[in-house]
């Protein structure tokens, strides 16, 4: 097991870092200058540039950039932001709490409305089970964007039953009640493709020949869906949930810029349109590791939550 740990950490660290020289080098090849962002459209002398442009590293060559970036980004120090004009380590303490809880929340709303819904529509052939599959299909091919925009018409606009976009909540529980329908819009894509993958493993795990043999000898139809059924399956659904988790945390962008949520998802689009190279950078850093993270984390859950898996089998691939 440590060998295995230390060899995956390894390879995470290696996609990191082969990563953060693809995101430092794809923004500083990217169309535009971000000294024309810094001065704000002002005239300004060719000695003003200048000095702005030392002041961020600008005339440096793309790879003594790349080292000094990744030198403080390992310190914590991912530079100053131009936007904002403060730090930029700073600015994502400030909004990373925001993506945490939306994350959180979205999380929590996957997992138990996917796996409840994939176990019913597998325990209960026929109508209930068509019923799940054409929602499930439906949530699947429904962007998070139109999910907002539904969400935010009927339960904010018409219903009045939650707030819409902006606000400022104060205290956990408040916040929570303000990110329900961005969590919501979040998670129904998502919940929809757990529950297809949740039901698909429960009916090859209910099509085994120690499930029909347990029947036979008498066993309790629960006992066995426990026993059997559901805790072999866990298998898939664990490992699919954990890459949803992951596309939760890349496609927060969309939803917290449609509900006006203070968090990284919204940072990195603002950043994104002002050229804030800085920002862009850490953002999508912290968004690549934590997805690499991740699967790391479903990787050695794996051989735990199924011991017919190996660390060195197929399973953990």
């Amino acid at each position: 097991m440590l060998r295995y740990f230390l060899g995956r950490l390894a390879g995470l660290l290696g996609v990191l870092l082969v990563t953060s020289f693809v995101v430092f080098a794809s923004v500083h090849l990217a169309p535009g200058d971000p000294v024309s962002f810094l001065l704000h459209g002002r005239p300004a002398t060719a000695e003003t540039v200048a000095a702005l442009r030392a002041e961020y590293h600008l005339d440096d060559p793309l790879l003594v950039q790349y080292a000094k970036w990744l030198g403080g980004a390992l310190h914590g120090d991912f530079g100053r932001s131009a936007q904002y004009h403060q730090d930029v380590s700073a600015l994502l303490g400030s909004r990373l709490t925001g993506t945490v809880l939306l994350v959180g929340y979205s999380a929590v709303l996957v997992a138990v409305g996917g796996v409840a819904a994939g176990v019913l529509a597998a325990l209960r052939p026929g109508l209930l089970d068509r019923l799940v599959l054409v929602a499930t299909g439906i949530a699947t091919a429904t962007p998070s964007f139109v999910s907002a925009i539904a969400l935010v018409s009927l339960f904010s606009v018409n219903l009045g039953w939650f707030p819409g976009p902006g606000g400022t909540p104060e205290g956990l529980g408040e916040r929570l009640y303000y990110l329900t329908l961005p969590a919501f819009a979040l998670a129904t894509t998502f919940a929809g493709l757990l529950a297809r993958v949740t039901r698909s493993a429960m009916l090859d795990e209910l099509g085994r020949e120690h499930v029909d043999v347990s029947r036979a000898r008498g066993v309790a139809g629960r006992t066995v869906v426990r026993r059997h059924v559901l805790r072999n399956s866990l298998g898939p659904v664990v490992t699919v949930g954990g890459t949803m988790l992951a596309g939760l945390l890349v496609t927060t962008s969309v939803v917290e810029t449609a509900f006006d949520v203070p968090g990284l998802g919204s940072l990195l689009v603002q950043s994104v349109s002002a050229k804030d190279f800085a920002v862009v950078q850490a953002v999508t850093l912290l968004s690549v590791a934590a997805f690499v993270l991740v699967n790391l984390v479903v990787d050695l859950c794996a051989p735990l939550i199924d011991p017919r898996l190996t660390l060195h089998g197929e399973g953990t691939s």
